[in-house]
């Protein structure tokens, strides 16, 4: 097991372990490794050839492209966006023996995949990756680690997803059932409370529970965004 990966891993877990505001500790290394990325594309890395040929060849999706923008560097996205589009336009000329598989064939299968692309994406996914993989072998060798599991808010649907997923290919057949039952366990709970919320929410616009108490419905629909879609990308304007 890397430290480089245990330290993050158990600082984010015990984030949301005594301060539940913080939400889905996956979500909250995936905004961390967000922001790492970001401060250094637009900083250090940018004028590195080796990191420069990564960005021409796969650009950035929009979510990435806005956030950068709001970082107020224009500059370096001018920079960045030039040597991009040269190499765009290279791609997608269509001269030489591109043009013997068909006109305009190789242009858009150029395109098509750029449309899956983003040079930020696939830094963070690597390292999430060595995250999810750290967190399940901390379940397997560290106790501690299985409390401060069982003592989390909840784990927003898509990282439960990743982290059951990770599970079954790095445990024993018979460690993961018992994984399973303890990760599902701190969703399951928080998925019971929030339908309640949810449902308490929408009765509260019924005049006949007017006069009822708001209980912990107030912010239900939020919440329930963050717990179906994760609670990602903090720092895009809304």
């Amino acid at each position: 097991m890397e430290k480089i990966y245990t330290i993050p891993v158990n600082e984010a877990f015990e984030a949301s372990r005594d301060d539940h505001a913080c939400g889905c500790p996956f979500c909250t290394l995936y905004n961390r490794l967000e922001e790492n990325e970001l401060e250094l594309i637009l900083g250090a890395s940018m004028m590195e050839p080796d990191v420069r040929i990564k960005t021409n060849e796969q650009g950035f999706c929009r979510t990435h492209y806005d956030m950068m923008f709001t970082r107020k560097n224009r500059l370096g996205m001018a920079l960045m966006l030039e040597s991009h589009l040269d190499k765009l336009r290279e791609d997608t000329d269509g001269k030489g023996l591109a043009a013997l598989k068909g006109v305009g064939v190789e242009a858009m299968n150029r395109l098509s995949k750029l449309e899956d692309s983003c040079y930020v994406c696939g830094r963070i996914e690597f390292s999430l990756s060595k995250m999810f993989e750290t967190a399940v072998l901390l379940w397997e060798q560290d106790s501690s680690f299985r409390e401060k599991l069982r003592a989390q808010p909840y784990i927003c649907l898509p990282h439960y997803r990743m982290f059951v997923e990770y599970g079954r290919k790095e445990l024993s057949k018979k460690l993961f059932g018992d994984f399973y039952k303890e990760v599902s366990a701190v969703v399951n709970t928080y998925f019971d409370e929030l339908r309640g919320d949810v449902s308490w929410f929408c009765k509260k616009f019924d005049y006949r529970y007017d006069a009822e108490p708001w209980g912990n419905a107030k912010d239900a629909v939020e919440r329930a965004i963050k717990f179906t879609s994760g609670d990602m990308h903090k720092g895009v304007e809304k």
